[in-house]
């Protein structure tokens, strides 16, 4: 069984550069909505466009998936450095 190695790398690079988009989109986000907050005391953020509503919402569960996918492999590799040292 042989492995498409340029295919593999290039779906490996999308699924990353689109979960930092994602996590850098979320940080856009946070930072706007604290402004906002900060200035007028509120944030309110209404999307009547349900095409658009359902590829946030998309997005933020993929965002999601990214952060725990990554979150893992931090673990992971903290847990690997810990027994070797032992």
């Amino acid at each position: 069984m042989t492995t498409n190695f340029p295919l593999n790398r290039r779906r490996n690079l999308f699924f990353h550069v689109l979960g930092l988009s994602c996590m850098g989109g979320a940080t856009l986000l946070q930072l706007v909505m604290f402004s906002s907050i900060l200035t007028q005391g509120y944030f309110r953020g209404v999307e009547n466009n349900p095409t658009i509503l359902a590829a946030e919402i998309v997005l933020t569960g993929f965002g999601l998936v990214y952060f725990i996918y990554m979150y893992q492999g931090l673990i992971r590799t903290i847990k690997q450095n810990l027994t070797k040292r032992e």
